[in-house]
């Protein structure tokens, strides 16, 4: 995507035509999601009687997002693992709360995709005909025999385990470790206050746009595409950063530049843009695992002198 860009015009971008104040204006919101996103999931373990410090639920999180930069996917099972490791908390069943708070994640972007695909049709199906995105070839892939074939498969795996796990003494642990998890992925419904629940879970996502949108202003050629360009560029981002590479490296920049083309931005002011953003937003989530990390190391070791 970058060949055949002038790097001069990157330096020039960053040190005459970018705006600073916008984009330090739109880092407190990055900060704010991965927050909020703590203080969700520490509602959300209450009920499963976890109830660890928000300060450990906090740095679990900015670890989380940082390590997955390194190995994708990767987080979400290390902030399980500090919780266990600096608060005692159960895994298995911190692991269940990740699993439903990603449920409820993704119910919420798919709404929200539903919505902006609905008041920016045309958009969308330009940018499916610029990438080649065909949602009806994939399916039209499999025949009737085909999907029968794979539910079969899946429900004999599912009772085979079922079955297996039953019969066998040497699964006890195993059945342990089911229940918790089940715990964990239910306990959403014993919330103390599900309305705060909703307002956690939309303001994480409202945090991430306007962590996003903001960046705009940085930019004479972005400044006036207004919200609802900037809320498809999102969404579709948000779609891209799915495929398994740091924070959607390369997927992220090829997705976000294409609507900014379709939006009338050059070329390579959409290309620069598209570098500049996802390299600033990335080191900020590189920078909250380094201090996340330094500050648990810190804790360990001042438990360690009081012992």
């Amino acid at each position: 995507m970058y060949r055949g860009i002038k790097w001069e015009e990157l330096t020039d971008a960053l040190s005459h035509k970018m705006s600073w104040t916008w984009m330090l204006l739109s880092m407190p919101f990055g900060i704010l999601a991965q927050v909020l996103r703590a203080v969700r999931w520490r509602q959300v373990l209450a009920p499963a009687g976890e109830r660890p410090r928000l300060s450990t639920c906090t740095h679990a999180v900015f670890l989380s997002y940082a390590s997955s930069l390194v190995v994708p996917r990767v987080g979400e099972v290390l902030r399980c693992s500090v919780l266990k490791r600096y608060e005692g908390t159960n895994f298995s069943c911190s692991v269940g709360t990740v699993v439903t708070e990603r449920i409820i994640d993704t119910m919420l972007i798919l709404v929200l995709s539903l919505l902006t695909f609905l008041t920016q049709i045309p958009v969308f199906l330009t940018f499916f005909q610029h990438t080649g995105v065909s949602l009806g070839s994939v399916f039209c892939q499999f025949s009737l025999t085909g999907w029968l074939v794979t539910v079969a498969c899946a429900m004999l795996a599912i009772v085979c385990i079922v079955l297996v796990s039953r019969r066998f003494r040497l699964f006890s642990k195993t059945h342990s470790v089911l229940s918790d998890l089940k715990s964990g992925l239910l306990s959403v419904r014993n919330v103390e206050s599900p309305l705060l629940f909703i307002l956690y879970s939309v303001g994480i996502w409202v945090s991430y746009y306007l962590h996003f949108y903001l960046t705009f202003f940085c930019f004479d050629f972005t400044a006036g595409l207004g919200p609802l360009a900037a809320l498809v560029a999102f969404v579709v981002g948000t779609f891209a950063v799915l495929v398994p590479t740091p924070n959607g490296t390369g997927s992220w920049h090829f997705a976000v530049k294409t609507v900014l083309v379709l939006y009338g931005v050059g070329q390579t002011d959409a290309a620069l843009f598209v570098l500049i953003v996802h390299t600033l937003q990335t080191l900020l989530v590189a920078l909250l695992g380094v201090w996340s990390s330094v500050v648990l190391a810190l804790k360990k070791k001042n438990a360690a002198c009081g012992d």
